[in-house]
C-alpha cells in the first residue's frame, strides 16, 4: 500500500483572489438569504434543495460528458491526457479565470483523489458547485495524510495493493478524475455512460456506477 502526494506549491498565489472573491460573494448571498428569510419571502429548505441539485445533478453533468467521451473515443482520451484544458474546452467547458485543467485517469493499479489543501480550488467549469465537505478542514488535511481511511468513510474500500495518488489543486491547475469504465458498458451510448458518472467519482471519493 502506498500513496503518492503531488503538491503544487505556488506560494501565496494558492490563496488566490478567485476563491477569496467567491468567499465574499458567498457571504453576501448568506446575508441576503438571512434578510429574505426573516421577511418570510423565501424558504431556506427550498434553497437547500436547489443548491443540492446543482451540486450533485446539474453542475457535474459537464464533467460526466467529458468522462463519457473519454471512455468512448480513444482519440479524445489521448488528447485529454496530453492537454486536458484544450480537450475540455473543445466541448465548450472553460474555467472562468483561465485556470488550466489536468485529467488524471484511474487504472486497475492506481486510484486518484483530488483535494485543495490550502483553500477550495475546484474545477467549476466541469463540476459546478463544490460540495461542503470538499472545503472542510478535516477533508483537506486528512485526504493527504490518510487517504485510504478517508475513502473508506465515503464508502469506498480499495484493495490494499492499489496505490492512491493525491492531487493538490491550485489557483492555476485544477484536476478532473477520469474513473475506470465499468464492466458491461460496451454497447452504451455516451449519453448513457454519462449517467454512470457522479460528481464524487470525478473527485475520486467514489467510482463510476455499474449499469442497471
Amino acid at each position: 500500500m502506498s500513496a503518492d502526494h503531488h503538491h503544487h506549491d505556488h506560494g501565496h498565489d494558492h490563496d488566490h483572489h478567485h476563491d477569496n472573491r467567491y468567499s465574499d460573494m458567498q457571504a453576501r448571498v448568506k446575508a441576503l438569504e438571512t434578510v429574505l428569510t426573516a421577511k418570510g419571502l423565501i424558504d431556506p429548505a427550498a434553497i437547500d434543495v436547489i443548491v443540492e441539485t446543482y451540486e450533485t445533478k446539474i453542475g457535474p453533468r459537464n464533467g460526466a460528458r467529458v468522462v463519457a467521451k473519454a471512455w468512448s473515443d480513444p482519440h479524445f482520451a489521448a488528447w485529454l491526457k496530453e492537454d486536458a484544458t484544450a480537450a475540455i474546452a473543445s466541448l465548450g467547458y472553460t474555467g472562468r479565470q483561465g485556470e488550466h485543467m489536468r485529467a488524471v485517469f484511474n487504472t486497475p493499479e492506481t486510484h486518484n483523489l483530488v483535494v485543495c489543501t490550502l483553500c477550495s480550488c475546484y474545477p467549476w467549469a466541469v463540476l459546478g458547485l463544490p460540495p461542503v465537505w470538499y472545503k472542510a478542514p478535516a477533508y483537506r488535511s486528512r485526504a493527504v495524510i490518510d487517504p485510504r481511511s478517508v475513502l473508506a468513510e465515503f464508502g469506498l474500500t480499495l484493495p490494499e495493493d492499489k496505490k492512491i495518488r493525491v492531487w493538490d489543486s491550485t489557483a492555476e491547475l485544477r484536476y478532473l478524475v477520469i474513473p475506470e469504465r465499468p464492466d458491461g458498458t460496451d454497447n452504451m451510448s455516451e449519453e448513457e455512460l454519462a449517467e454512470l458518472v457522479s460528481r464524487d467519482a470525478m473527485i475520486g471519493t467514489a467510482i463510476a456506477g455499474a449499469p442497471a
